[in-house]
């Protein structure tokens, strides 16, 4: 991506040793969040060219980016959400984090069958969320037309937990 694009990240990330458990690194968005030229700025970079008819926002950071992208590029947004808050039928999905264990949910009748998606979230540390994402949309009858991430942690691995037939568009590789 830009560089513009890398700069904007930057200047809105502070970088937290040791949180949420030893030895993580967590990468802050939250001057990204609180800055809306670079929000939009970013959040449309994430998106723009894919096609996909809607936003899926991964829980929780994943749904600022995913909700401002699809707001920046006209598309809906579908919010993935941790297990339990959902209401009614849900499909679930486990899957391993770097610090833990995890379930995300979504309601399968929420698109129509066929529905082009792009999957929007702020870091691809492992992949595990992003894997277990993609599962989950194709269990519901989705098509996954790319995953869009802030921040990719190269030396973690993620990317190659993921399928290879899904592109993956990382703005800021660290």
């Amino acid at each position: 991506m830009t560089d513009e694009i890398e700069r904007i990240i930057r200047a809105g990330m502070t970088e937290t040793p040791d949180f949420p458990s030893e030895g993580i690194l967590f990468r802050d968005l939250s001057g990204l969040f609180a800055d809306a030229d670079g929000l939009r700025a970013v959040s449309a970079a994430l998106v723009d060219g894919v096609d996909a008819e809607t936003v899926v926002g991964v829980e929780a950071r994943g749904f600022v980016f995913g909700t401002a992208a699809a707001v920046a590029t006209g598309k809906g947004m579908l919010a993935v959400r941790k297990a339990g808050k959902l209401p009614g039928e849900v499909l679930a999905e486990s899957y391993d984090l770097e610090y833990g264990v995890a379930t995300i949910e979504v309601h399968p009748d929420t698109l129509a069958p066929g529905t082009r998606v792009v999957i929007v979230d702020d870091v691809l540390a492992t992949g595990g969320t992003l894997a277990a994402t993609i599962r989950l949309m194709r269990r519901a009858g989705w098509v996954v037309a790319g995953v869009a991430v802030v921040i990719e942690l190269e030396a973690l691995g993620g990317r190659s937990a993921l399928p290879a037939d899904v592109e993956v568009r990382s703005l800021l590789r660290l």
